[in-house]
Formats: structure tokens, sequence, C-alpha cells
């Protein structure tokens, strides 16, 4: 069955464009169009779509706004259309807290180097991040026996964002809308719904291990996935840390910035040179390569062209590499949610050195592609849900 998808946006000719380029893989239907968020709120209702492209500026009712509505009345993946300028980065992030869960640049020579490039990686990432949607529907649904369900949440769309979403999955077995047993009298006599044993959570215990630096690496789904981890590490945090995100480099000065505002420890997009700290995060610039030099104790950050032979600027591999040569068996590392499967090799270094790799596990993952590189490649020794990895940082380092 073909995955369904709303486009939304105020301009005909991106709508036609996206349209097309959507119903030319037969895995996609384009199954409505919307001008505005008004429009798209009322439509994914009419309509339940599997995924929503949207735009973030429109009349009537902005992208951001029709998010938090839509995450609220009926959660669906959405991918937004960004500008690549500073603002953009900002409205695009803010949708992105509101619920959305990934986004790329409206204009689609910024997507790759070439036309078919640009359309295949638009048609994967609607398909990719199909996959989220019964997770998210399910949240809403309060899980009953005999086949009973509650309307949906009237959560706010601030806090019913992807990992609130995430988090209800977890929680919440799915409702059943058949049973094989007759209907008789005695199955309308229930009055108090009963819900299922919570397992009580796993108890983490720490290794033993002694650290000198962590690092993580992401790609979609990253930005609400870093923000959770990182907004739970207090402003003692031991050890400095490297972040690797797959985005744009008009973004990443925005995306440090929000991160730096939100968090106890320290924020920064690296700057060449840069001396790694205690407490501080350096969060690679797009478009570019971020490399560990030096030693324990006096390391410092090299900032290198992103080349031409090069998937990903930045890259995970490069970075968790370097930080493999330079801090050896001493690195706490992690590999978040994203496409693909950058970091599989870094990690692989990591590991061989003796540094320890952790990975968040699928459920919890808008795209289960990186972890699941290194999980299936068995370089991760814990696979955890993204609620609980601060939570596991914090044990590991013995500040629980």
């Amino acid at each position: 069955m073909a995955v369904k998808v709303l486009v939304v946006d105020d301009s005909s000719f991106f709508r036609r464009r996206v349209s097309e380029i959507l119903n030319a893989d037969p895995r996609l239907e384009v199954i409505g169009n919307a001008v505005n968020g008004k429009e798209a709120v009322e439509m994914t209702r009419q309509l339940q779509p599997d995924v929503i492209t949207m735009d973030i500026e429109m009349p009537v009712m902005d992208g951001i706004t029709a998010v938090r509505e839509i995450m609220k009345v009926a959660p669906t993946p959405i991918l937004m259309f960004s500008s690549l300028t500073h603002e953009g980065a900002k409205a695009t992030l803010d949708a992105l807290d509101a619920g959305a869960l990934d986004f790329l640049p409206k204009k689609f020579e910024d997507i790759a180097r070439n036309r078919d490039e640009a359309v295949a990686l638009l048609q994967k990432r609607v398909i990719e991040i199909a996959r989220k949607r019964m997770f998210m529907r399910r949240a809403v649904r309060t899980p009953l026996t005999g086949g009973q369900a509650s309307a949906p949440s009237s959560v706010s769309g601030a806090s019913l964002n992807r990992d609130a979403v995430r988090a209800g999955s977890q929680r919440m077995a799915p409702t059943h809308s058949h049973t094989s047993e007759p209907v008789t009298a005695n199955s309308f006599r229930q009055t108090t719904p009963v819900r299922p044993a919570a397992k009580p959570p796993v108890r983490f215990k720490a290794s033993g291990k002694k650290y000198q630096l962590m690092a993580i690496g992401t790609s979609t789904g990253g930005p609400v996935a870093l923000q959770k981890v990182l907004t739970k590490l207090p402003a003692n945090f031991p050890y400095p840390i490297v972040l690797v995100q797959h985005m744009p480099a008009t973004f990443t000065a925005a995306f440090a910035a929000r991160l730096n505002n939100l968090c106890k420890i320290g924020v920064k997009e690296a700057e060449d040179g840069d001396t790694l700290k205690p407490g501080m995060a350096y969060l690679a610039p797009g478009g570019m390569q971020m490399m560990v030099e030096g030693r324990p104790g006096a390391a410092r950050l090299r900032i290198l062209d992103g080349g031409d032979r090069m998937n990903y600027k930045p890259c995970v591999d490069v970075t968790f590499g370097s930080a493999a040569k330079v801090y050896h068996d001493k690195v706490l590392s992690m590999v978040l949610t994203g496409m693909g499967a950058d970091g599989r090799e870094g990690a692989r270094m990591l590991k061989n050195n003796g540094s320890t790799v952790w990975a968040q596990d699928e459920e919890s993952c808008v795209v289960y592609g990186m972890p699941q590189a290194v999980a299936k490649a068995g370089i991760s020794s814990e696979d955890l849900p993204l609620d609980r990895i601060a939570e596991r940082i914090l044990v590991e380092l013995n500040m629980a």
C-alpha cells in the first residue's frame, strides 16, 4: 500500500512540483493539497495522511502553528521545507520543537548535486519518516481492554512533540479493533478500564570505566534528540563533548545558540583551534569536517573543508575516528537517530581502541539507520531509549 502524502504550501508551483516528484514513486501517493496551515489541519483530520510536507511561511496559519495543531488533534509525521537562511534555520528549529520530524531545503538545488539525486532524496525522506506514523497515532489512544479507546488527547502541541509521542508509545500497547469472541450482554458490563501492568524500568549500573571525552553523532531527528539529552546534563559536567549533526551550514550556528540558551552546560558552534574544555559542547559546523587533535587534557579542534569526496559534511566517522586516535579508550560515545550508516566506522575505531559505544534504540528513533548500522555490526554495547540516555550517562559517570 502506498504512503499517503498531504502537500501543504501557498505556492501552486511548489505544490505541483512536490506532488509530481512524490507521485513518480509508486510507493508514494499524494492524496491532497493545502494552501495554508488552517487547511492543512482540516485536511489532516479528513484525509488522515501518512506523511505531510509543510511550508513554514504561509497566510492564514503559518507552518509552525499548523504543526502544533496537527500534533494536538492527529499526530502525523511532518517534513518541513525551509529556506537556508539564519531566520529560516530558527523557524525550522521551532517547527521541529513543535513536533515536525525532519526538514529539507526548499531550493532543490541545495539538497543534492543534481536533480535526480534531489528527487531520490525527497522520496526517501518521506518514506523513512512514514514509518513513525503508527507510533505517533498510537500515542493519543489510551489502551483499554475490550477494544475501547479514548478520544484524542488534548495535550498541547508544545508538550506533544516527537519525544512525548515516543515516550507514550513505549508506555502504551496498541488497542485491538477486533475480537474473536462473540458479543454478548456480558461484553458491556465492564465499567472500569483495566490497564496492563507497567514493566519496572531497567536499573542502570556504572561500568567503572574512566572517560575524558563524550562524543555524539546523529542526523534525521537529531536536533530534538540532542536537545533532550543535553538539557539534562548538569553545569558541572566533567568532560568536553563533541557533537556531529548532519545539518546545512546556515543552521548550525542557530542550533548551537538555541542549545546554549536551553542547556546548563555551554554549547557553541566549533571553531578552528578551539581548546576542549569540561562542561562545553562543540557542534561541528555544517559543510565542514571537525577533527580532534593533540592529547588528552590539551586537545583542540581542527575545522577543515568538507571535501567533495565526502557524502556527509560534517561526518560522524571523521570526528569519531580522530577522537579514537587522541583519547583511545577514554571516549563515551553514542550514535543517535539518523538515516544511513555514518558513524559506524568511526564507532568501530572507538571500540577497537577500548572506548564505549552506545546506540539509540529503534522505537525511539525518527529513522533507525545510523544506530542500526552500529548495532548490527556488533559495535554498540547498549541500545537505549532516547528518554533514558541522559540518565544512563549520569549513572555511568557516577553523577546520578
